[in-house]
């Protein structure tokens, strides 16, 4: 009896498998070639590669290797460019792992800012409690207004990409309206808020040499965990994901496929509510009047889609997206045109879209073996 042979297209089939089986490789790898296309463009540029790479070394570990200087700030303030990030990616995760696509991050998070900055001039100013107040009115925001695409979805059949884009502009303007009637307040700002509302800290900011580093980062650390124990250890994670996998076969079994697609978008909403507050009382002082959306939304998508919608694989990706934002300042004062980041970034989605790709071709090529075998086989029976 002949063994099967093992050429290059067993190979190829073993590398294929093992793409579209690791999605955390694939992402590594996707980084990865970014980065590398990124170092082709910066040499085809005229610029030196190594001022991109020591600018994101100094962000990640405070080092100036080129003057031998640590300063704890540059670690800082990636970790508060990075919070907002990780936040509306599980935004966007948590809703993409019940079957839905929340491109509404980004209004959600306007509501919680908007919530947020209200609650903080005309709360009680007392300590601990005004802060905490604060952060429930970001969250029950962001919650309602992605509820009211959930109940859309869930109703009435209504696209809740559709709904949360055309939701993104309601958030906006409803939030410049409402803000611009607040008293003493311009096009511009606010007045200043009370110091109970703030959520800055002395001791965080001192560690990290007075950057902007607030207690945001204790609530984007809850977030994550909330995020990982719902999803993998609850009864309410099990009917999300059940729900996002096959609708129909979660409500043959018993699984309120309304209720998860409405609590979903509803959860969604308020992780980034909580992106809202941590930007709106964490680095400002005073509250803003938005004259544009900030996108931290939207880049939401883009880390949800390299976290590959996990908890622990956003709060990585948060970080890497957070890394190149801050480095872009340092890159620039090392004649690396700031643009390289977003290329890099835009470079890394596109990777990680081939795993489609990728898992296609890897379909394609298990037919055509099986069909190939199947063929032989006959062959060898009518010889027989």
């Amino acid at each position: 009896m002949r063994k099967p042979e093992r050429g290059s297209g067993g190979l190829q089939d073993r590398i294929l498998e093992t793409f579209t089986a690791n999605q955390g490789l694939v992402s590594a790898l996707a980084v990865v070639l970014g980065f590398l296309v990124a170092t082709i463009l910066v040499l085809a540029a005229g610029r030196n590669p190594v001022g991109m790479y020591s600018a994101i070394v100094q962000v990640v570990s405070g080092w100036d290797l080129r003057r031998g200087v640590w300063n704890a700030r540059y670690i800082g303030e990636w970790l508060v460019s990075s919070m907002p990030l990780v936040l509306c990616g599980l935004s966007m995760g948590f809703a993409a792992r019940t079957g839905l696509f929340n491109i509404g991050a980004e209004g959600q998070y306007i509501a919680g800012i908007t919530a947020a900055q209200f609650a903080a001039l005309y709360g009680p100013q007392v300590p601990v409690l005004h802060a905490a107040l604060v952060v429930l009115a970001a969250l029950a925001a962001g919650a309602f207004w992605g509820g009211i695409s959930g109940i859309l979805k869930a109703r009435f059949k209504v696209s809740e990409v559709v709904s949360t884009i055309m939701m993104n502009y309601i958030a906006l303007y409803l939030a410049r309206f409402f803000t611009m009637l607040i008293p003493e307040s311009n096009t511009y700002r606010t007045p200043d808020f009370p110091e109970t509302a703030l959520l800055g800290s002395p001791l965080l900011a001192s560690l990290s040499n007075g950057s902007r580093l607030n207690h945001g980062l204790w609530l984007t650390l809850l977030a994550i965990v909330f995020y990982w124990l719902v999803m993998g250890k609850t009864r309410l994670g099990y009917s999300l994901r059940a729900t996002g996998l096959n609708k129909e076969a979660a409500r043959y079994g018993g699984i309120n496929v309304k209720g998860s697609i409405t609590t979903s978008m509803a959860i969604a909403g308020a992780f980034a509510g909580l992106a809202g507050v941590i930007v709106s009382l964490g680095s400002f002082n005073y509250g803003r009047v938005l004259a544009g959306q900030d996108g931290y939304g939207f880049d939401g998508i883009a880390v949800a889609l390299v976290g590959n919608s996990g908890a622990w694989g956003i709060a990585l990706s948060g970080l890497l997206f957070g890394m190149l934002k801050s480095a872009q300042p340092l890159m620039q004062s090392r004649q690396i045109p700031q643009e390289i980041t977003a290329i890099i970034l835009g470079l890394v989605v596109v990777f990680i879209s081939l795993r489609s790709a990728v898992k296609i071709l890897a379909d394609w090529r298990m037919k055509e073996r099986a069909k190939k075998h199947g063929e032989s086989g006959e062959g060898r029976g009518q010889r027989e």
